[in-house]
């Protein structure tokens, strides 16, 4: 599945019969396809990630490789691999990526803490590799006091040092923007280029901005006027060419509020400019749009916050959703 699958390419999805009569997928041009959906559980295994992706018509999703509040976990079996791969409906998603455990610091000031943190990222980033997946989404660290420019430092030295330990691995980092909340790093996109710029082997890192986390940190992004000129500043500071991924979020919390906090669309501060320029601007076509709002079991917030988000792609600006 190689390069092509690894970058999320847009396909199409047709379906035909093998030879024992039985349907199957195949992937072709499915450009006219909006790149949208939300994070899925991986409880009862890996492979129901894409299940219930595909349950409620998902294009593009983000999953955990493991527990995401555990540390380690044991290696994935050559059959867990193989259902997950092989999966009937694995071409049906145009885009699967990971996110990497919350509890991962690169810039962690205890030793122990930050060994771990070494080793939990290198054995993800293995995981995701041998499911195929591009890259895995990575908050970039917290200094806790040490300040930022150590902060950063460790984090250049961190992601160094768990590129040589697994040499061999294709999934890259994806490097998440951040809200700023308490001493975490990311927060500014000078701070994310400057983990770039840094970085021995550049080309394995990409990012992924989340708009509820840029809106806390202080973009302007509640109009179109706004959000135009901050997709003209990240180009500038970082390169349009490193966006992997788009959090699509609403925000609780106030513009410069530096607290995260996830809200259905529409329902929080940013407005609906925002998401409609994301939803419309051809730029971000090829680029997954996942969501990470509050849900229940059954996906019915999602559901309700895709259809939103496709609503966006005919309906004219209005500002801010009531």
């Amino acid at each position: 599945m190689e390069l092509l699958a690894r970058h999320a390419a847009v396909l199409f999805v047709e379906v035909v019969t093998d030879s024992n009569g039985r349907n199957k997928s195949v992937n072709e041009n499915r450009r006219s396809e909006i790149l949208l959906g939300a994070h899925m559980s991986i409880s009862g295994g890996v492979h129901t990630a894409i299940e219930r992706g595909c349950s409620i018509k998902c294009t593009a999703i983000q999953m955990f490789v493991k527990n995401n509040m555990q540390w380690f976990a044991r290696p994935l079996t050559r059959e867990e691999i193989r259902t997950f791969c092989d999966h009937v409906q694995r071409g049906d998603l145009l885009s699967i990526f990971a996110h990497a455990n919350y509890l991962i610091n690169l810039a962690a000031t205890n030793p122990q803490f930050h060994t771990n943190s070494i080793r939990a990222l290198s054995e993800e980033l293995t995981r995701a590799d041998q499911l195929e997946l591009p890259f895995l989404i990575l908050h970039p660290g917290a200094h806790l006091g040490a300040g930022e420019e150590a902060g950063l430092e460790k984090i250049v030295d961190s992601i160094n040092r768990v590129f040589r330990k697994i040499p061999k691995v294709k999934a890259r980092i994806a490097l998440e923007t951040t809200a700023g909340q308490g001493s975490c790093l990311g927060h500014r996109f000078e701070q994310i280029s400057c983990v770039i710029n840094n970085i021995c082997e550049p080309e394995r890192l990409c990012v992924c901005l989340d708009t509820a986390h840029i809106f806390a940190a202080g973009y302007d992004i509640g109009s179109e006027a706004g959000i135009k000129k901050t997709f003209r500043e990240f180009d500038r500071v970082i390169g349009f060419n490193r966006l992997a991924a788009i959090h699509v979020n609403d925000s609780k919390t106030a513009r410069g509020s530096r607290v995260d906090r996830h809200q259905h669309i529409g329902k929080g501060q940013i407005g609906l400019d925002a998401f409609r320029f994301i939803m419309r601007d051809r730029r971000f076509r090829k680029i997954p749009k996942v969501l990470e709002t509050p849900k229940g079991k059954e996906l019915h917030e999602d559901v309700a916050n895709m259809k939103t988000l496709r609503g966006l792609l005919k309906t004219p600006r209005t500002g801010r959703s009531n």
